[in-house]
């Protein structure tokens, strides 16, 4: 049986610019066919095991040709897989999803589209300029700034545009800026007329630059403005100073590296994009639950939890029973310590709150942490969930105050690859942030000879990170002083200030 294709719209990239049926159809494609335009993020919910094709096409560079797009929805389709075809924007609005619905329909395979929010309304509002407004345009139109060059003649209507009561929306143009201007000049549209450029619309670097019909181009060039960017000619583009509403972040022009796990990285990447980065997501490792026998809590007056991921596997694991498998309630008799915020936070999903969270959010803060609970010496049995590569200190320490200890390797750190393409703009990134050893290990095996850019400031979450560092000839540019997420994103705010 056939497969079905879902023409998808991704919106113009923004984090939050997906609409909840595209989050859905990526979470359960079997195949994504994705465009260059794709943001960062937008891929983060698609399965581990999905087939992620690549079918961009770069301006004035190498393109997937369209035949072989639609070749391939096809054959994914007829092979019964669901294929989500993801494009930039929506799909309807100079996306070619026209053509891909037909070359679909004439295919026998049944398709669905799912409209996306297009550039030309998203970027606008983004810079603070509404493409209509009372007074001033009650009407808007989307043009293309990029006509098939095989077409030999332009089929826009020059003095039909210019005469257009409303605003103007150029898409894809930036190559073609004077002969829009000057074409639509000489049409009869005031050169006066306000205009304005937004690159990298709803982007962290998004940028605007404003002026006249007359003078954009210039201002653009000078600016050396690229694609994408659409064009936004009306009395609305003279808007923008008074309606720009995004602040700029501490982060703004930055490029940040982040090599965490992708189960992992979307909070920090999030935060960091709020703050005006532009993140490379690098995820060099992966974990992987490793298989055991279930895992009874009764016996343990202590149980000592050290990374979210420990927890997640504990509760697929915990049976006691007398409760359900995986309920919360088994836990109820020992107490419950967790090696920094983020565990606990991640306990307290499950409805557990942690007795203890050191100072120190590594294993030698958590071991100062249970002094007081092992003086007094209520605490004959402690299980130690952790990962299979986790360094001795905490059990050791245990051991040493008369603790018998159980350590459960739970889950395991495997490398996660990577193409050349994506390493090749973490190790030019401004900023590298690693946040374990093990981060920093895979990294540096992916990287090879090449390693990281000198110009790359290195941010290391704690000192066993930086240690490892150390270990492999790199000396970190900043340490959090405080071993979480937030201490590393404060680091990092922190030392780009300096470098401004």
């Amino acid at each position: 049986m056939n497969g079905r294709v879902y023409l998808v719209g991704a919106g113009p990239g923004g984090p939050g610019l997906l609409t909840a049926r595209a989050v859905e159809l990526i979470a359960k494609a079997d195949t994504i066919l994705y465009d260059r335009l794709i943001g960062e993020q937008t891929l983060e919910g698609a399965r581990v095991d999905a087939e992620l094709l690549f079918v961009g096409k770069q301006g004035g560079g190498e393109a997937v040709p369209q035949e072989q797009t639609q070749a391939l929805m096809i054959e994914r389709a007829r092979a019964g897989r669901e294929v989500v075809r993801l494009k930039g924007g929506d799909p309807f609005v100079f996306g070619r999803g026209g053509e891909e619905a037909l070359a679909l329909r004439e295919a026998g395979i049944d398709f669905e589209v799912v409209p996306g929010v297009t550039a030309g309304v998203a970027a606008s509002a983004y810079a603070g300029i509404p493409v209509t407004h009372r007074g001033m345009s009650t009407a808007v139109a989307l043009v293309t700034g990029h006509e098939d060059p095989s077409k030999g003649e332009s089929e826009l209507d020059w003095r039909a545009l210019a005469a257009f009561p409303g605003t103007l929306v150029f898409y894809m143009g930036m190559r073609h800026l004077d002969r829009i201007a000057s074409s639509l000049i000489a049409a009869g549209r005031p050169a006066e007329q306000p205009a304005a450029v937004v690159e990298r619309g709803t982007f962290p670097d998004q940028r605007t630059v404003a002026g006249t019909l007359g003078t954009i181009a210039e201002r653009a060039r000078a600016e050396s403005v690229k694609a994408p960017a659409i064009t936004v000619v009306g009395e609305v583009a003279g808007l923008v100073d008074e309606l720009q509403w995004r602040v700029v972040g501490p982060l703004a022009g930055r490029t940040v590296t982040v090599t965490r796990a992708r189960e992992r990285a979307s909070e920090l990447a999030r935060r960091l994009a709020e703050l005006g980065a532009t993140v490379v997501q690098t995820p060099v490792i992966r974990t992987r639950a490793l298989p055991g026998p279930p895992i009874d809590p009764s016996p343990y007056e202590l149980i000592c939890l050290t990374s979210p991921n420990g927890v997640d596997c504990l509760f697929e694991r915990l049976d006691d029973g007398i409760h359900p498998p995986g309920d919360s309630r088994s836990l109820a008799k020992a107490r419950i310590a967790a090696i920094g915020p983020g565990t606990a936070r991640a306990l307290a999903e499950h409805g557990i709150e942690v007795d203890i969270v050191p100072e120190r959010f590594v294993a030698e803060g958590l071991v100062e942490a249970l002094e007081q609970t092992l003086a007094d010496g209520k605490v004959g049995r402690a299980l130690v969930a952790r990962a299979s590569e986790a360094r001795d200190v905490l059990p050791d320490a245990l051991r040493k105050r008369g603790v018998e200890v159980d350590v459960v390797a739970l889950y395991e750190t495997v490398a996660e690859p990577l193409s050349d393409g994506v390493l090749a703009r973490a190790r030019e990134a401004d900023y590298i942030t690693f946040t374990s050893s093990s981060t920093v290990r895979f990294f540096l095996e992916a990287a090879g000879e090449k390693g990281l850019s000198g110009a790359t400031r290195v941010i290391s979450i704690g000192p066993v990170t930086s240690e490892t560092l150390r270990e492999h000839g790199i000396e970190p540019h900043v340490e959090a002083e405080r071993h979480d997420i937030d201490g590393l994103i404060q680091a990092l705010v922190t030392d780009a200030a300096t470098q401004a």
